[in-house]
């Protein structure tokens, strides 16, 4: 958790509105933290999975995670029938290991952040996490639950469900310190 509130980095969005970013603490205890809360604890809550150029991957958990460890910077979610790496951390110093340094710190988590999608009438419109790896690139996302949509994405709701942001609010508090802010319920549709 950050010492003093985060004020967002505003990224624009032409004719989409724009992105209001708030960078998290990129540690692996932090982040090894929230990924096993999220998935412990959420995962029939959250869409996730990669972002690429041209791609995003919009996965559902089939089920609660079987395991979830941490071994030498690399994180391990088991579904059973599949699962999925992450490296949060620089693994340790390894002669026999084919990786070099400079390549291992390429693939670990250096940025973390929670953001909101502000729709052009200026409300938001969708809650997110992402975390980049050392390049910058975008290393794995989660689509927070949408006052807007039920659970698995499939049904809108109208009116909102304003209860579906508790996870946002939680990650907020948590990891930024920062309270409910009213704003995230203004909006009237996504």
């Amino acid at each position: 958790m950050s010492d003093s509130p985060a004020l967002p980095l505003v990224v624009e969005e032409p004719g989409r509105g724009h992105l209001e970013i708030f960078p998290m603490e990129a540690s692996e205890p932090v982040l090894f933290a929230l990924l096993q809360d999220l998935f412990t604890n959420h995962w029939h809550e959250i869409e996730f999975g990669p972002s690429f150029p041209g791609s995003t991957w919009e996965i559902k958990a089939p089920n609660a995670p079987t395991e979830i460890t941490l071994k030498h910077g690399e994180l391990t979610v088991d579904f059973g029938v599949w699962h999925f790496h992450l490296w949060l951390g620089q693994p340790p110093e390894n002669p026999q290991r084919l990786v070099d340094a400079a390549f291992a710190q390429q693939q670990q988590t250096t940025r973390a952040e929670l953001y909101r999608r502000i729709n052009a009438a200026g409300t938001p419109s969708a809650w997110l996490l992402r975390l980049f790896n050392g390049r910058g690139e975008t290393q794995f996302g989660a689509f927070l639950p949408s006052p807007f949509f039920s659970d698995d994405f499939s049904k809108r709701l109208d009116p909102p469900n304003w209860e579906r942001l508790a996870l946002w609010d939680k990650l907020r508090k948590t990891y930024l310190g920062l309270a409910p802010d009213p704003r995230d319920r203004s909006g009237k549709g996504f």
